[in-house]
């Protein structure tokens, strides 16, 4: 959750500091911090509120110095406050810490007895003060000796004023990436703010430990044996370019999206022959091998696809809702069975999970701490992995047999928009190749060609609805929202209520219209909007019929669809055409997130740091 970043070389360490957690605030911003060593001692600057805060707080201040740690935060233990803001300084220690200690209250009376007096209400400071106590055996033992105490999730990165030379860093669950350039090392939760100075990165495993001493490193495991790094070179890049005029990170998200989906549908198109094919997904080759395209290695991903008789789709939030819609669409080109489940419940329900089983992981950062562990339940039976993410090398990636990437590039903005759509084209090529690999047939491979070339320029189309979006938002933002579909609209419904209770705090619903009648039906009344996803699919008369009922009792239908019938546009206050295409729900999303942008805009939220929310949730 939140983002933690530090930095040992031959620049200024508190700019770099400030830079990455300006990349990386979109993991928390309810505090943040910096801390530098300075003539063998501490300056440590902290404050409350989003990023801009600190920045004005450290502008008149001399933090020269080549060695830091800094930190956004996203509140678990302890209320928003500077005292509560990281890094945390017990003595001669500093940390900064994205995690939470489960045996907090035993450590807290442990350390109490040793007559350390804590300044703050969270379980970070805890860390700091037992590597204190360890502390007259030098840094990295420090760190050796704390880790077996803590229980829970972690990452961690520790400097000490008596060695001004060293960063030490270790981790239990939440990222933590290593960046080695020439003559400095940058240690963060992910590699966008790393890449700008490095591709050279190494992604720590869980229990492993490193030693930053001037350009020198040492991996050691939890128990202090040496262990060979293994540097890998990326191509991921921070195609960060600002907000390009646009007021949010997120309408410019929002607006990326013809661009994002091209490159989302390039490995599937080949566009000489008008086919979607399969490309090497990574099943049966190394991480590594796959990374760095090595041909020499066996490549399975036709054979496994083929041979799957069960689907597991197993995400959280936003990506469950795209699982939800990747079902509609593998069961119904495919015939194969498939099972949607949020992580979090998925763990510890017991699963059945057969052999010919694929197991699928949708998650933008690639960091979601509950996806992580439901894969690797998924491993332990022994069935094939694949993972659907915007990160490429991040722990999902890594430790799943087959690989999609979203290709959205960074998304800044908390609320998911291009990445829920990319992610949705990643779904539906792989559908679709399912269906050719185990010869169903059931839909044309020239329309879905056909249906994927024209995505682009059909969503750009949709884009031009903004400013007539907007006016509906400034009319309904007292109002309560129901949004409802049926089939595959009835994901795109829960998505439209998500979208607008994250950014607008309003309690929206999304329904599956047949279900109208059973009990939603009776909160309707002049002051309620109905938000129907309405294609002209087989379903289309019976969405009809449940708008006639939400009319009769005075809701405000706004209806969304392929269809420009004289009935629909009767029955709606406003009426919005898309164009059509086999993937409307693609579509059809895009007014969703301009309403809901726009809803927050008029009440006068901050849509791209929506109150409470973090983008990476890398604790349970």
């Amino acid at each position: 959750m939140c983002g933690i970043i530090g930095y040992k070389g031959a620049k200024e360490a508190s700019g770099i500091l400030i830079n990455g957690l300006k990349i990386l605030e979109y993991r928390g911003y309810d505090s943040s911090g910096i801390s530098v060593i300075k003539g063998n001692k501490f300056l440590r600057v902290r404050s409350k509120g989003k990023l801009e805060n600190l920045v004005k707080k450290i502008e008149d201040q001399d933090l020269r110095s080549n060695i830091g740690i800094g930190h956004t935060r996203w509140a678990t233990h302890g209320v928003v406050s500077e005292s509560n803001a990281h890094p945390h300084q017990v003595g001669n220690v500093s940390i900064v810490h994205n995690g939470i200690v489960e045996n907090y209250i035993q450590l807290k009376e442990q350390i109490e007895n040793e007559n350390i007096t804590l300044s703050s209400e969270t379980d970070s400071e805890l860390i700091a003060a037992l590597i204190y106590i360890n502390m007259a055996k030098g840094l990295l033992n420090a760190v050796l000796e704390v880790i077996p105490k803590l229980q829970g999730a972690y990452s961690v990165v520790a400097m000490c004023e008596d060695e001004p030379d060293k960063l030490v860093g270790f981790k239990n669950g939440p990222p933590l990436v290593v960046g080695k350039g020439n003559c400095e090392t940058i240690i963060a939760s992910d590699i966008n703010p790393i890449v700008p100075y490095t591709k050279n990165i190494l992604y720590l495993e869980d229990n492993e430990v490193i030693e930053i001493v001037g350009n020198q490193y040492k991996l050691l495991d939890k128990n202090g044996t040496e262990k060979s790094p293994k540097f890998i070179k990326v191509s991921w890049d921070v195609r960060e370019e600002g907000k390009k005029g646009f007021s949010h990170y997120m309408l410019k998200e929002i607006y990326d999206q013809p661009d994002s989906i091209r490159q989302a549908i390039s490995p599937f198109v080949n566009i000489k022959n008008k086919t979607i094919n399969l490309p090497n997904l990574g099943f049966g080759q190394s991480f590594i091998d796959f990374v760095n395209k090595n041909n020499n290695s066996q490549d399975r991903t036709h054979d496994v696809l083929k041979k799957i008789e069960h689907i597991f789709i197993v995400s959280c939030g936003t990506s469950y809702h795209a699982g939800l819609i990747g079902k509609y669409l593998i069961e119904s080109w495919s015939n194969v069975k498939v099972e949607v489940d949020m992580s979090s419940e998925f763990r510890y329900r017991n699963p059945l999970i057969p052999k010919k089983s694929l197991f699928i992981s949708i998650s933008q950062s690639g960091e979601t701490a509950d996806s992580i562990e439901a894969l690797r339940l998924a491993k332990s039976v022994g069935v094939e992995t694949l993972s659907i993410n915007n990160t490429p090398g991040s722990t999902l990636d890594r430790e799943s047999n087959g690989h999609i990437y979203m290709s959205a590039g960074p998304e800044i903005g908390v609320a998911s928009t291009k990445a829920f759509t990319c992610s949705l084209v990643g779904l539906a090529s792989l559908a679709f190749c399912i269906s050719k690999l185990k010869s169903k047939n059931i839909i044309e491979g020239s329309k879905i060609f056909e249906s994927f070339i024209a995505l682009p320029t059909q969503i750009e189309t949709v884009l031009g609805l903004d400013k007539y979006i907007q006016n509906i938002a400034s009319e309904f933002k007292d109002f309560k929202f129901l949004f409802i579909g049926r089939g595959i609209s009835y994901p795109i419904a829960l998505e439209g209520a998500l979208k607008l209770k994250e950014l607008a705090y309003i309690h929206a619903e999304g329904y599956a219209a047949g279900e109208m009648k059973h009990g939603p039906i009776a909160l309707i009344d002049k002051k309620m909007v109905i938000v129907a996803i309405a294609p002209s699919d087989h379903v289309y008369e019976k969405t009809i019929n449940n708008l006639e009922e939400a009319k009769a009792r005075g809701a405000n239908i706004i209806s969304i669809t392929d269809s420009d019938s004289e009935h629909i546009k009767k029955l709606s206050m406003h009426h919005i055409v898309i164009p059509k295409n086999i993937l409307s729900d693609i579509l059809s999303v895009i007014p969703l997130q301009l309403l809901a942008f726009h809803m927050a805009n008029a009440l006068g939220f901050d849509a791209d740091k929506p109150r409470n929310l973090a983008k990476s949730v890398t604790v349970e």
